[in-house]
């Protein structure tokens, strides 16, 4: 993906313990989680989970209360070189209107010290070379996105952290987005990129983390979390169904269509028997993201929270970027 070899090398991004307070709300509270080098990382979770709170924390525009958020072992704050060693992206509709593209990209260039070739370089790179003479103000919304991946790419960095970056895509830059972060990993890169879009996450990553309050839910491989959807299960008596799994202490989320239990098809069988439960239908689960990113954070599909799920409460909506000094 790059011309020369990264001058900074591998770095892991590392979330230690951090909380982080408004006022008497924790937007983020005892987070811990890991991701690197080589991998992209989905950072998930419903609105006012503590996302865009977390990765302002990493990227030093605001201070975590207690615990550490760390690029390669150090804060963002006391990297030598900080986008250098970590390209961000949080808002591409921030970027100035008045310059084009090429300026952007060549300004961005020449505050890093890099070379000023970098510039078209990385405008290629993100398929905006037709485009590069045209003023910002006159791209489309998927256009900025490219620009603002970019912006974060400029100075080689090692790490990626970035927020919705396929928002305004059509289908063939999201092909491209896919491909280019699979690309920088693949290059000994790491990546965390926040979305709501699952599918799309489905599609990318090969880890995730999951929030929700604020609080860590679940993390693992993608491989990990789709195949632990464990069994989808009716039964004449649902009430005595549900009666012995929570005497037995084992999950279960009510969805349509009957109860998905955390055991294996035939463990469940087994279960039944022993509690002489009539089983009307048994079998695995699909463990697709979204059903198990509703289950993990007590959504529904619409959005609302499901009040069979016991998950962590919702939070309210996080604090405007204004609002955080």
């Amino acid at each position: 993906m790059t011309s020369t070899p990264r001058p900074y090398g591998a770095a892991t991004l590392e979330v230690q313990n951090v909380t982080k307070r408004y006022g008497d709300r924790a937007a983020v509270s005892d987070l811990s989680f890991a991701c690197e080098p080589g991998t992209v990382t989905g950072f998930l979770g419903p609105n006012g989970a503590g996302k865009s709170t977390t990765l302002r924390i990493l990227t030093g525009l605001a201070q975590a209360d207690s615990g550490h958020a760390l690029v390669g072992g150090r804060p963002y704050r006391e990297l030598a070189h900080p986008a250098r060693t970590i390209g961000v992206m949080l808002d591409a509709t921030a970027l100035g209107r008045g310059r084009t593209g090429l300026e952007t990209l060549r300004l961005a260039a020449a505050t890093l010290g890099m070379p000023a070739t970098r510039a078209e370089e990385v405008l290629e790179l993100v398929g905006l070379k037709d485009a590069g003479r045209k003023r910002v103000g006159g791209y489309s919304y998927g256009m900025r996105q490219r620009l603002g991946i970019g912006v974060a790419l400029i100075g080689d960095p090692a790490v990626l952290v970035l927020d919705e970056p396929a928002n305004g895509l059509d289908p063939e830059g999201i092909r491209w987005m896919r491909n280019l972060l699979r690309s920088f990993a693949d290059s000994g890169g790491t990546v965390l990129l926040s979305s709501h879009q699952l599918r799309e996450v489905q599609a990318t990553v090969d880890r995730l983390v999951v929030i929700a309050g604020g609080k860590l839910v679940r993390e693992g491989t993608l491989e990990e979390l789709t195949t632990e959807g464990g069994t989808r299960v009716t039964a004449e008596d649902p009430a005595a169904l549900i009666t012995a799994l929570d005497r037995h202490g084992i999950a279960h989320e009510r969805r349509r269509g009957g109860l998905d239990v955390s055991l294996a098809p035939a463990d469940m069988g087994r279960l039944a028997l022993r509690e002489q439960i009539v089983l009307t239908s048994l079998g695995a689960s699909d463990g697709g993201l979204e059903e198990i990113f509703f289950a993990l954070t007590g959504q529904t599909s619409a959005g609302t929270v499901d009040p069979t799920v016991q998950a962590a409460p919702p939070a309210q909506p996080e604090p405007a970027a204004a609002e955080i000094r």
